[in-house]
């Protein structure tokens, strides 16, 4: 028996017979991937996470007047602006919100120690030995089963 004639045999809708059913393109994109794409492409932006971590370290070392300057720059990429802008805000409010999620953006948040201390109560165990009325076998041979 040929291989998968099994599968076919009363299926009248069998890639043989409709060849046209065949997905040749494999699995179909999800869409945020597709909108991804079409973003990436119509903008020339294909950033990694490192490209986009070395954009923030940047931010992170311009001058408030460099971020300004960024802010109102209509060409600069929308997120760029936006982060220049907030940053703009925070500095006026005397914030620094932004300045702490940039950082742990790119460094990674700073370790964390905690010490923790455990008080017990004292337990009060007591052990008693309590006599049998059971005479115990002196040997293995002295033992009696019944």
């Amino acid at each position: 028996m040929p291989r998968g004639e099994n599968l076919n045999k009363g299926n009248r809708s069998g890639f043989e017979k409709n060849p046209q059913n065949i997905n040749r393109n494999g699995r179909p994109k999800l869409l945020r991937n597709v909108v991804k794409d079409v973003f990436l492409q119509e903008f020339n932006l294909g950033l990694s996470h490192s490209q986009a971590n070395e954009i923030i370290s940047g931010i992170l070392a311009m001058t408030r007047e460099e971020l300004m300057n960024v802010a109102k720059n209509d060409e600069a990429p929308f997120w760029i602006s936006m982060i220049a802008k907030k940053a703009t805000r925070d500095y006026e409010r005397g914030s620094i919100h932004l300045l702490e999620v940039l950082m742990d953006r790119v460094y990674g948040k700073p370790k964390e120690t905690v010490d923790q201390t455990v008080t017990m109560p004292q337990a009060n165990i007591q052990i008693g030995i309590v006599p049998s009325s059971v005479n115990l076998a002196d040997s293995e041979d002295a033992i009696i089963l019944d």
